[in-house]
């Protein structure tokens, strides 16, 4: 890669157990580059980040070359070093690290006061995203790091996000090949990566071909989580910018207040509009020879005075999709959101139809004469029903939806896959209680899905041991900045589990 990086990082530099190497992409705000756990000699196949053990400090203790310390003043603190495998669920992914990743770097304090506090700002964004919203199509966090080196002033003080390592971007992708012959594949898993960000209630601002990454295996997972922004109502509040090219046409000229632009969901859906007419075409749907004659363009299409200008290359169905993704105005995008935009983007592409997420809505605490028979009758659902998951296109089945809104299920295989015990309320024995879990008696725990919303009671994680009445058993006896349980998932947090475990009750808590 040509041009100097953002922030500049010496190959060899070492940041908590990572061991920097090559810079893998570099723009405005960070630099992105590989890296192996250091120690690691060469290059390895990668070892899945849900599955075994690895040695670890507990919660708390900070691995040597960084620190805890907060990024600024109000956010939430840099989490140095990683929690046992069974116990990281709620946070900043699941398992033990992988050997490679990709470590983000974020400006520093060598900047000035208004420049660092906005970078605080996006650097926060992303971390708040990712350490709460664990889905197929996302990139992943496995930590979060700040830089304690005084000895480099240009990174003292850097937040680095630890990240999923990617192949490469549907940028380098199209500038190889300008009609990849799988790209209407590559748009479904996008969509279904808008999906599930919407779904959560975020978001993602500036959806462009540089922010979708493509793993070793070809899948797509959306990244570059910035201008991210979760919705307070019928808006969130997003930076003042974004990629001209991908930006909806009433954003060109909004308002900006203090807090930002206002941003809405159906700003994406037109980027993905954009993306996709140039996944499928080369080409941008508005004329232009430059980003700013495009922009123009898309003004006075908003307005009335100019036309769309699909390429006659489109398919129909394809062509009905991208002219209602770029609706002319938020109102009639809004028809279209990405939920109903995404199975007809499947159809399109001739792809498996995606799992229906669980609704979102607030928990309901059952009356005690009712437990008895509701738990009974999800118990027969449980044994007794073939569930339709999906095979998505890394030969992992997905099965996280079948778990009822407000409960809590655990699974006998990875990704909610297998058999499927829920609750939604206390369990103190699951093998002989009211309701039972009798698979966990001979086989482990393999994944897990808190499907809770906020809770009157203010409980909304769950925790989970190996005894009986919520009691530790063997190695939970000696962890005690763990409260001597098994693991802990917080709300609608989803991941594997090591998969030795076979808890045998539960209990609700405020917090993990």
């Amino acid at each position: 890669m040509n041009g100097r990086p953002t922030v500049p990082v010496p190959k060899g530099y070492r940041v908590g157990p990572w061991e920097v190497r090559e810079l893998l992409a570099s723009g405005a705000f960070g630099s992105v580059y590989a890296a192996r756990l250091a120690g690691d000699g060469g290059e390895v196949a990668d070892r899945p980040a849900e599955t075994g053990e690895r040695s670890s400090p507990e919660v708390g203790e900070t691995p040597a070359g960084a620190t805890d310390r907060s990024p600024g003043a109000g956010e939430r603190p840099a989490v140095a070093g990683s929690r046992p495998a069974e116990e990281v669920v709620g946070d900043h992914g699941t398992g033990p690290l992988p050997r490679r990743a990709a470590l983000k770097f974020l400006p520093t304090g060598t900047r000035t006061p208004r420049q660092l506090h906005h970078l605080r700002e996006l650097a926060h964004r992303e971390q708040e995203l990712l350490s709460r919203l664990r889905s197929p199509r996302l990139i992943r966090m496995y930590d979060a790091l700040t830089v304690d080196d005084p000895d480099h002033p240009e990174l003292d003080g850097a937040t680095v996000l630890v990240l999923e390592r990617a192949e490469g971007s549907m940028a380098t992708l199209l500038d190889r090949s300008p009609h990849p012959p799988h790209g209407p594949a590559l748009l479904a898993q996008v969509c279904e990566g808008l999906h599930q960000l919407h779904h959560a209630g975020w978001v993602h601002g500036d959806l462009k071909p540089a922010n979708v990454l493509l793993m070793k295996d070809g899948s797509a997972r959306l990244g570059d989580f910035n201008m991210a922004a979760e919705m307070e109502g019928t808006h969130a509040y997003a930076p003042a910018f974004s990629t001209p090219d991908y930006t909806a046409p009433e954003l060109l000229w909004s308002e900006v207040s203090e807090r930002g632009t206002q941003i809405r969901p159906t700003a994406d859906i037109w980027s993905f509009g954009v993306l996709a007419h140039l996944v499928l075409t080369g080409t941008f749907p508005l004329p232009g020879g430059t980003t700013e004659a495009r922009c123009d363009a898309a003004v006075r299409y908003a307005r009335g005075t100019e036309e769309l200008r699909l390429s006659p290359e489109l398919p129909t169905t394809w062509r009905e999709i991208i002219t209602d993704c770029l609706a002319r105005t938020h109102e009639e995008r809004a028809a279209h959101d990405a939920a109903s935009l995404l199975r007809r983007v499947e159809r399109a592409a001739g792809t498996s139809r995606s799992a229906r997420l669980p609704r979102l809505r607030p928990r309901r605490r059952w009356r005690p004469a009712l437990v008895g028979t509701l738990a009974a009758a999800a118990l027969i659902v449980a044994t007794t029903v073939v569930y339709a998951t999906r095979e998505d296109d890394q030969g992992l089945t997905y099965g996280y939806h079948r778990c009822p809104a407000d409960s809590v299920c655990f699974f006998s295989e990875p990704n909610g896959s297998g058999e499927m015990c829920s609750w939604d309320e206390d369990d103190t024995d699951w093998l002989s209680g009211p309701d039972t879990c009798e698979w966990t008696g001979d086989q482990p725990v393999k994944s897990i899905f808190n499907n809770s919303s906020d809770d009157e009671n203010g409980l909304g994680a769950v925790a989970y041991f190996r005894g009986r009445d919520f009691t530790p058993v063997g190695a939970d006896v000696t962890r005690e900045n763990a409260r001597n349980r098994t693991g802990c998932t917080s709300q609608r947090n989803q991941g594997n589990l090591a998969g030795t475990y076979a808890p045998l009750s539960h209990r609700w808590i405020a917090r993990c």
